[in-house]
C-alpha cells in the first residue's frame, strides 16, 4: 500500500518591519559669497597693502620699496627667447640682492659665531663652496643643518646678507649650519637647468653626512626655503629611492630630517590667473603678493626648460606619491598665510602623512612668501619664532 505524499505545513507569515520615513535631505550649503573669500579670490584688485590679514609692521618695512603693491608683470614671458629670459633673471637677481642688503641695514652682527669655508668636489669635478657656521666655545656634537638657499632654483646666492644672517642666527640658537652654493639654473656662465642644482645638493648632503664627526654634527637636517625647500625635498626623495635599491646609498645620504620653508614645489604657476589650478587656491588668492605666478612661470621654465619634467617629483616634489615618500625621515613643513605657494606646501604635508611619514606642520600668519625670514628687523618676534622652530625640530631627532 503506497504512502500518500506528505504535505508541508504552511509557514506563518511574519509581520513586515514598519517602514521608516526617509532621512530628510539637507539642503546644499550655499556657496561663500565672493566678497567674503580671502585675498584676490574675493577681490581681484586686492594687494598686500589692502589685505587686512597683512602684518602692519611688514607693510611698513615694505613701503619704501613699494612691495605692498601688486607686483607688475615681468617684462619677458615664457615664450620669449631663452637669452632674453636669462638676462631678465640676472637683472632680477641683482635687484633682489640689493633689497636683501637694504632690509638688514642697521642690525648688529650676531655674536658668538665662528664661520669657516670648505671647498669640496662636486658633480663633474666642479668645486662646491660650503660655508660653515657654528657657535663658539662649544665642543659637544650639535644638531646639524644643511642650508639650501631660495631663489626658485634659478637665482640668488647663499652668501648674500639675508642667508648669511639666517645661518648665523641658527648657529646662535645651538646648531651647526652648513650652507651650500649649489649651481643655479642661471648664472654668469649661462644656463644650467635641472638636475644640476639637485646634483650639487645631493653631493653636499653626502659629504656633510660622511664628515659628521669633523663637523661636530649629531643629526643632519636639510633645511631650505622656497626653491631651497624644493631641492631639500627632492634630494630626500632621491635618497629614498636610492636607499630602497641600495641600503649603502641610503647610509651615505644620512638624512635624519627635512625642514621645508615656504616650499616652491608644484611648477603649476601660470601667466594667466584663469589657468591657476583650483586645487591650489592660494595661487589665486595671493597672486601678486610680493611674488607672482607670472614671474614664477619664467623661473619654472628656466629650471625645467621645455617642461620635460613637469610631473617628475625630483623636479617638482608636489607630484610625489605615497610610494615615493614612504619610509622617509621626519619632515617639518612651514608655510606663510599670504604666500601663493602656501597650499602646495600643505598638500605635500598631507601626502607625507598619507605615506606614514611623521610631519610637523606650521602656518605663519600675516606674512608673505619668505616674510618670516626676510623681515628680520621689522618682525623680530616672527623671525625668532622661525629660528626656534627649526632648532627645536632638529633637536628632537
Amino acid at each position: 500500500m503506497s504512502t500518500p505524499p506528505s504535505v508541508p505545513e504552511p509557514v506563518p507569515s511574519l509581520p513586515s518591519e514598519p517602514s521608516l520615513p526617509p532621512e530628510p535631505s539637507l539642503p546644499p550649503e550655499p556657496p561663500v559669497p565672493a566678497a567674503l573669500l580671502p585675498g584676490r579670490l574675493g577681490n581681484p584688485d586686492s594687494t598686500l597693502a589692502t589685505d587686512s590679514r597683512s602684518d602692519p609692521r611688514m607693510l611698513a618695512a615694505m613701503e619704501p620699496f613699494r612691495l605692498g603693491d601688486r607686483t607688475s608683470p615681468p617684462r619677458v614671458s615664457p615664450q620669449d627667447p631663452l637669452d632674453d629670459r636669462l638676462r631678465f633673471s640676472r637683472r632680477s637677481e641683482t635687484r633682489l640682492e640689493a633689497l636683501f642688503d637694504a632690509l638688514l641695514v642697521g642690525l648688529p652682527p650676531v655674536d658668538g659665531i665662528v664661520r669657516s669655508t670648505r671647498t669640496i668636489r662636486g658633480p663633474g669635478g666642479r668645486d662646491l663652496l660650503l660655508s660653515i657656521h657654528r657657535p663658539a666655545d662649544v665642543s659637544e656634537p650639535l644638531p646639524g643643518i644643511l642650508h639650501i638657499h631660495g631663489g626658485g632654483m634659478v637665482m640668488l646666492r647663499g652668501g648674500n646678507a639675508v642667508y648669511t644672517r639666517w645661518r648665523d642666527e641658527l648657529a646662535a640658537a645651538g646648531l651647526v649650519v652648513v650652507g651650500v652654493e649649489f649651481q643655479n639654473a642661471v648664472d654668469e656662465t649661462g644656463h644650467h637647468p635641472f638636475p644640476q642644482g639637485l646634483d650639487d645638493v645631493t653631493a653636499a648632503t653626502k659629504w656633510v653626512s660622511a664628515n659628521r664627526a669633523e663637523l661636530g654634527i649629531s643629526a643632519l637636517v636639510l633645511q631650505g626655503d622656497s626653491g631651497g625647500a624644493n631641492l631639500a625635498l627632492a634630494a630626500t626623495i632621491r635618497a629614498g629611492r636610492e636607499g630602497r635599491a641600495d641600503p649603502v646609498a641610503a647610509a651615505a645620504a644620512g638624512i635624519d630630517g627635512v625642514y621645508a620653508s615656504v616650499p616652491f614645489i608644484s611648477g603649476l604657476y601660470e601667466w594667466l590667473p584663469e589657468h591657476n589650478p583650483p586645487e591650489l587656491p592660494s595661487l589665486t588668492e595671493n597672486d601678486g603678493y610680493f611674488m607672482s605666478n607670472a614671474l614664477n612661470s619664467i623661473l619654472r621654465d628656466l629650471y625645467d626648460e621645455g617642461r620635460a619634467n613637469r610631473t617628475n617629483p625630483l623636479a617638482w616634489p608636489y607630484f610625489a606619491g605615497v610610494d615615493d615618500l614612504r619610509g622617509l625621515p621626519p619632515h617639518a613643513i612651514s608655510v606663510n598665510e599670504l604666500d601663493p605657494c602656501r597650499d602646495e606646501g600643505l598638500a605635500y604635508a598631507q601626502t607625507l602623512r598619507d605615506a606614514g611619514v611623521p610631519v610637523l606642520e606650521r602656518t605663519v600668519q600675516g606674512v608673505c612668501h619668505f616674510g618670516d625670514e626676510l623681515f628680520r628687523a621689522a618682525l623680530p618676534d616672527v623671525y625668532a619664532a622661525s629660528v626656534a622652530h627649526v632648532h627645536d625640530f632638529a633637536a628632537s631627532l
